[in-house]
Formats: C-alpha cells, sequence, structure tokens
C-alpha cells in the first residue's frame, strides 16, 4: 500500500512539475540532492539529460519501444543482432500459445520490468500471464519516474526468443555504456538465477570500483572473444546520442541485441560509489 501511494504521489508530482518530481526521486533513492543547475556526476548529469534533453525526443522515444526499436537497428545494418521475434500484439487475446514453443519470453514495449519467462509451456500460467499482461498493458510508465519518453510509447506485446546458455541459465548480459557514441565503460551481469551481481569494466577489460562493494561478484568474469566486435556495435548504435547504455547478449559467441536504455535505474541508481558516480559522471559531455 505504501508503495502504491508512493508511486502515485510521483505519478501526480510528474505531471505538475517534472523537474520537481525528479528532484524528490533522486533524493528518495540516493539520499542526495542533485546539482541540475551545474551537474557533475553520472545520476546528475543523466537526471539533466532525462529532463531537458530525452523527454521529447522522437528518436528517443522509438529507441526505448522494445518493438519499434528493431527499425533502428535494422537501419543501422545490424539485422542479425535482432533476437527472433514469434509475435507482436495489441492484446493479449490474440496471441495463440499452441504456436509457440516450449520456451519464450513475453514483453511489454513501453516500461521497464515488465517481462515474462516461460520456461516450460506445460507449467505457464496462462491466466495469471494474461492478468499482469493487461494490468502492464493500461499503465502509462514513465510518471512514476520521470521517463517521460515512456510515456509516448504506444503499448504494444512482443513474444521473443528465450535466450539461455549450454546449462540452461540466462546469458550473461554486457551493458555498454556509451558517452558520445564511445564506449566508456562496460556493466557484466552475472548471476541472475541466485542474486544479481555487478562488475564494471573499462573498454581494454581493467575491472573499476564504480558500484558498492554488495553489489559485486567474487567470481571472475572472463574477458569475451568478440569483445572488439560488441564495442564496434554498441557505438553503432550510440553515435546518435549524449549518452545511451547498449544492452547485448553474447550467447556461444553470437552477439544478440537486448535494448537501449537511456535513463538507467531512472538516473538515480543507489549502487554507485561516490568515486563511480564521479568518474562515471567525467565521460559524459552534455
Amino acid at each position: 500500500m505504501i508503495k502504491k501511494i508512493g508511486k502515485k504521489f510521483f505519478e501526480i508530482l510528474t505531471k505538475i512539475s517534472p523537474k520537481l518530481s525528479a528532484t524528490f526521486l533522486y533524493v528518495y533513492r540516493t539520499k542526495e540532492i542533485p546539482n541540475l543547475k551545474n551537474p557533475q556526476t553520472f545520476n546528475e548529469k543523466t537526471t539533466w539529460l532525462k529532463l531537458y534533453k530525452y523527454s521529447d525526443n522522437d528518436l528517443v522515444t522509438m529507441c526505448a519501444d522494445k518493438y519499434e526499436v528493431r527499425k533502428y537497428i535494422k537501419e543501422k545494418k545490424l539485422n542479425n543482432i535482432l533476437n527472433e521475434l514469434y509475435g507482436v500484439y495489441n492484446n493479449f487475446d490474440d496471441i495463440n500459445f499452441d504456436m509457440l514453443p516450449e520456451k519464450f519470453v513475453l514483453k511489454c514495449t513501453h516500461g521497464c520490468a515488465f517481462n515474462i519467462i516461460c520456461n516450460n509451456k506445460k507449467d505457464f500460467d496462462i491466466e495469471l500471464a494474461k492478468k499482469n499482461i493487461n494490468k502492464w498493458m493500461k499503465e502509462k510508465y514513465g510518471y512514476a519516474t520521470t521517463e517521460l519518453h515512456y510515456t509516448k510509447i504506444k503499448p504494444k506485446i512482443i513474444i521473443e526468443k528465450y535466450l539461455c546458455d549450454e546449462e540452461g541459465k540466462m546469458p550473461i548480459d554486457y551493458k555498454f555504456y556509451c558517452f558520445n557514441g564511445k564506449v566508456g565503460a562496460i556493466l557484466v551481469c552475472s548471476e541472475r538465477e541466485k542474486k544479481l551481481k555487478l562488475t564494471y569494466f573499462d573498454k581494454f577489460w581493467n575491472q573499476k570500483e564504480y558500484n558498492k562493494l554488495n553489489w559485486g561478484t567474487a567470481t571472475k568474469i572472463s574477458k569475451p572473444h568478440n569483445l572488439a566486435e560488441m564495442i564496434k556495435i554498441a557505438e553503432t548504435l550510440a553515435g546518435s546520442f549524449p549518452f545511451v547504455r547498449v544492452d547485448l547478449y553474447n550467447k556461444q559467441n553470437d552477439i544478440i541485441f537486448g535494448e537501449l536504455t537511456f535513463t538507467p535505474a531512472c538516473c538515480c541508481a543507489p549502487y554507485y560509489t561516490k568515486y563511480g558516480d564521479i568518474e562515471l559522471g567525467k565521460m559524459l559531455d552534455i
């Protein structure tokens, strides 16, 4: 109930004053007051971008849309990195589950964490999935987090191929932080089956202490054999934006596109160290 009340508060405040809402959210999540007149840290600079550059940018809106972004990928001649698409729908009831494989992923295209993974269709609860999807489809995502580019996306449902490694686990997620068209940092997300772990590297695969220790992993993260190709892809997709995070999977050395993220953690991530927030901020010229 408290979470719902808080969400409604931010939704209303955003419609009154996006700047005030973004400031309140920043303080709530990071326990710090953002300097938006002269932003220095990564959180501050991306908050500035989401308010003044990305909130009414048609290309950003298109690329944040999990379906429409496929057009941008094709324009960049990178069709080969697109995950297999089983279908796109306006309504849940239009989905023919008999035609789907045993494993797949359902996604709403207009927000964050609107995903349902099916590992085994025999055990898949269609009615529960319908309840969740229909709830998400009605949500105007972006007001509660002052990510206004999301509010302009027309909600759709897509179904994609489920990605897994040789052991049947989710493949490692590589997130390329691109500043003014160049990769400045790489975030590796691992151990999702247990508790998500975050490890940062520079483009030469030197580990960087950008996140707090409780978010890190003791497991050694090996450098991908095709890292140079991944960087090239990320920079090709990032060239049109001051900042964008390009998310890629590396499945048995096949590079597969995840998504483009312009406002990671709604621009007030609490997991950066002060050093990490400042160093990442130095890379971003706004």
